[in-house]
């Protein structure tokens, strides 16, 4: 495992923001492992009123947290902002999703005793979280957790520490223990060790496809751990007949640009009906020019801001000249708009002539445009792709729509709606790479308990009447 300390810097200015040192795995995976059965003895009403207390203190810390989130990750304040009101929100969504989807049960029988249906803790749970969300979404998975009686190792994106333990003190705070949840600092090789750790019970991950399919590899041979697996997506927005060219422009670059396209759910790929192809485009091409591109505080707010690191506005400047140099016809050129800060303009490239399109998460500001003449072929290229996780139609029919909404192979299904923006009371994740069939958000209580069926009778009661010799 690593050695030394973990550094986090700002996107948008290069400078170093926080460091710490790397964690030890076996030394926080015992140290769980003690405090668990305590914590899934405490009533339930207990463990519920603590992760309330936790959101007050998230409230307390609002504005410190979602400075950090924006200094962090380069997303603009406002954005930061509403991720803190979606940790505050995901409490009381979880205390309901966990009595409606884990309710106890009774059926009393006079003659067979009582029928019996109660769901019971994994134990220690490893939270993976990504670093574009980095408090949203590893908190989608640790306070549902938490309320079923699991103990957290919550191991953050090595891009966002900073982030992650000052959730982790709102935590301890608010009087859940500091054993019941632990922050683990770390890269890679901590996080592969979390993960095959015999002391964990379950991995709840959220990121790349990449990073989940070597989880599911590495667990396929360990029945007794239960995973879930939240990846990315090679997400489709077709637009169709409407005469609403304005708006329907405005839902293609909400999706395809917000959080500079660093969202699971952005639009990668736009569909469009090819007697709306001029119009449509030229709207997007507009309003995509006027997007103000800068650091998270300034004045005015910026609609997006940097990538999260060099390496990744490398890495998508390399796929725009791919796809650029294989067919790919340049509406909005994607520019560098600082040489050394991750900083990128949004791009849009119409590759209706690129043969053998590349199936990748492009996580950035490009958005691939696509022809079709018919909305068979339009849900044809929708389905296109490994992935599985949002699709949306802007415009149709309600008939059109059923058709789209029967025949597209994605988890979340929208109509004249973004791909992104999901509800977390509602289900979440996808099929394909985006998934194994396990949603987050609402059905997240789903992973963390598991159901115990039992049949009980005050004073044991019963006879053999067949195949017996006479005493």
């Amino acid at each position: 495992m690593s050695t030394g300390q973990l550094i986090s810097y700002e996107p948008a200015s290069g400078v170093e923001l926080w460091r710490g040192n790397h964690g030890n795995v076996d030394e926080i995976v015992a140290r769980a492992r003690r405090a668990w059965p305590a914590w899934a003895a405490q009533p339930l009403s207990t463990r519920m009123e603590l992760v309330r207390r936790f959101a007050n203190e998230v409230r307390k810390e609002a504005e410190q947290l979602a400075t950090m989130i924006a200094r962090e990750t380069g997303k603009p304040l406002w954005e930061a902002r509403t991720e803190v009101e979606s940790v505050v929100g995901k409490v009381e969504i979880s205390i309901r999703a966990y009595a409606e989807r884990t309710a106890q049960r009774k059926l009393d029988n006079a003659m067979q005793g009582t029928a019996a249906l109660r769901h019971k803790p994994h134990g220690v749970m490893a939270v993976l979280g990504p670093y574009n969300f980095p408090a949203h979404l590893p908190n989608g998975h640790i306070v549902p957790a938490l309320i079923a009686g699991n103990a957290i190792v919550f191991k953050p994106s090595e891009k966002t520490p900073a982030t992650a333990e000052l959730l982790v003190q709102c935590f301890h705070r608010a009087g859940i223990s500091a054993a019941v949840v632990q922050l683990l600092i770390g890269g890679p090789a901590e996080g592969q060790a979390l993960v095959a750790h015999d002391g964990i019970d379950g991995v709840l991950f959220t990121g790349s496809a990449h990073t989940g399919i070597a989880i599911n590899r590495k667990l396929a041979t360990r029945p007794d751990k239960i995973v879930a697996l939240e990846m990315g997506g090679n997400n489709p927005i077709v637009v169709w007949d409407t005469p609403k060219i304005t708006d329907a422009a405005a839902i293609v670059v909400q999706s395809a640009f917000t959080s500079a396209g660093q969202r699971c759910t952005a639009a990668r790929r736009l569909i469009v009906k090819s007697s709306m192809y001029e119009p449509l485009l030229a709207e997007v091409k507009r309003l995509s020019d006027r997007i103000i591109v800068g650091a998270p505080f300034d004045d005015p707010a910026p609609f997006m801001g940097p990538v999260i690191d060099n390496h990744a506005a490398d890495g998508l400047t390399e796929s725009f000249l791919y796809l650029l140099s294989h067919g790919g016809k340049a509406i909005k050129h994607l520019i560098r708009l600082r040489e050394d800060l991750p900083f990128l303009s949004p791009a849009i490239i119409d590759v209706t002539g690129v043969k053998d399109k590349p199936d990748v998460e492009l996580f950035g500001p490009l958005l691939q445009v696509t022809r079709a003449e018919d909305l068979d072929e339009a849900i044809a290229e929708a389905n296109n792709t490994r992935f599985g996780l949002s699709a949306s139609l802007i415009g149709g029919s309600p008939q059109e729509y059923n058709r789209f909404w029967a025949n597209v192979r994605a988890g979340v299904i929208n109509w004249n709606r973004p791909t992104n923006g999901a509800s977390s009371a509602a289900p979440f994740g996808g099929v394909g790479l985006s998934g194994n069939h396990r949603p987050s958000a609402y059905y997240a209580a789903d992973y963390c308990a598991y159901p115990v069926a039992s049949t009980e009778m005050d004073q044991p009661r019963a006879m053999i009447g067949v195949g017996l010799r006479e005493s």
